[in-house]
């Protein structure tokens, strides 16, 4: 097993920039697996900033996570939508798409589906 382990996104494994500087993704790989911290600048939306990347209709990747700051809403494939800020712990299954609501970045961390997200296909 090993030891005690601190790391900080700010010299992360990776960063992932979205398209047109709307923000960015920081990756550590550790050995439970990737997990990412996701800073999404106001105005970004997954299918103007990250489907370019993706090449998939709606964002496919499952996320767990909790955000750290900012807001976003999450409107899944078949119309349910919900809001995320500050503290919220959230549970999003693949097929949908979010933006950021507001003029302050969102900030999010994530420990499952930040792997390939944002990769070229």
């Amino acid at each position: 097993m090993a030891g005690l382990v601190i790391r900080n996104f700010d010299t992360a494994d990776e960063t992932r920039p979205f398209e047109d500087s709307k923000g960015r993704l920081d990756v550590l790989n550790t050995a439970g697996g990737p997990v990412g911290r996701a800073v999404f600048e106001p105005g970004w939306r997954w299918s103007d900033h990250v489907k370019p990347l993706a090449g998939t209709d709606s964002c496919r990747a499952a996320h767990t996570g909790y955000v750290v700051s900012g807001r976003v809403t999450i409107v899944m494939d078949d119309g349910e939508r919900a809001d995320a800020g500050p503290g919220d712990f959230i549970e999003i299954p693949p097929g949908h798409d979010a933006w950021v609501v507001g003029d302050e970045p969102c900030v999010t961390i994530d420990w499952t589906g930040y792997g390939d997200y944002a990769k070229p296909a």
